[in-house]
Order: C-alpha cells, then sequence, then structure tokens
C-alpha cells in the first residue's frame, strides 16, 4: 500500500520539462480569466489575441490594430489575479 501510494503521489510531481496537475490547471484558470478580461475590455474586444500560461507567466501573441492596443493587454493581463508577468507579443497588423 505504501509503495502504491508513494508512486501515486510521484506521478503528480512537477519535473523540468512538465508541470504538476495542479499547476496545469491554475494556468489553464488564469488563462481564461485573461482571455475574459480581454473579451470584457471595450478597447481590447479582439478575436485574434491568442493567451496561454505556463508557470503563472502569460503569453500574448496574435495580431491587434494599434500599438495602443498591445499596451492595454498587456496591462489588462497583469492586472489578472495569479499572473507573476507577461510576455507581450503582440503584433500591430
Amino acid at each position: 500500500m505504501a509503495l502504491a501510494a508513494t508512486l501515486a503521489l510521484g506521478a503528480c510531481a512537477e519535473t523540468r520539462t512538465s508541470e504538476s496537475s495542479g499547476s496545469y490547471l491554475d494556468d489553464t484558470v488564469i488563462t481564461t480569466k485573461v482571455k475574459t478580461a480581454i473579451l470584457e475590455d471595450p478597447a481590447l474586444k479582439v478575436m485574434q489575441i491568442q493567451v496561454s500560461t505556463h508557470k503563472n507567466v502569460v503569453q500574448l501573441s496574435g495580431f491587434v490594430d494599434t500599438p495602443q492596443m498591445i499596451a492595454r493587454a498587456g496591462t489588462v493581463a497583469n492586472r489578472v489575479e495569479g499572473v507573476a508577468s507577461v510576455k507581450n507579443d503582440l503584433i500591430v497588423k
């Protein structure tokens, strides 16, 4: 029993190349919150912004219409609870 419990816990442990189930779920929640915040912002109602999160670091990618939208998207994402930092790779089309 003890060996089975140890192996089960070890399977959920974080490794250098992957994240634990808890970290993955946290990142998924952050991604959803950032996407919602972007869609709810009147200046950013844009479907061309992709959001991904890894270890609480949000990456924004895609296309926007103005440089101001790039800055605004970064600000909006950074205000979301749980976001450690934002990597803003948005491009003006």
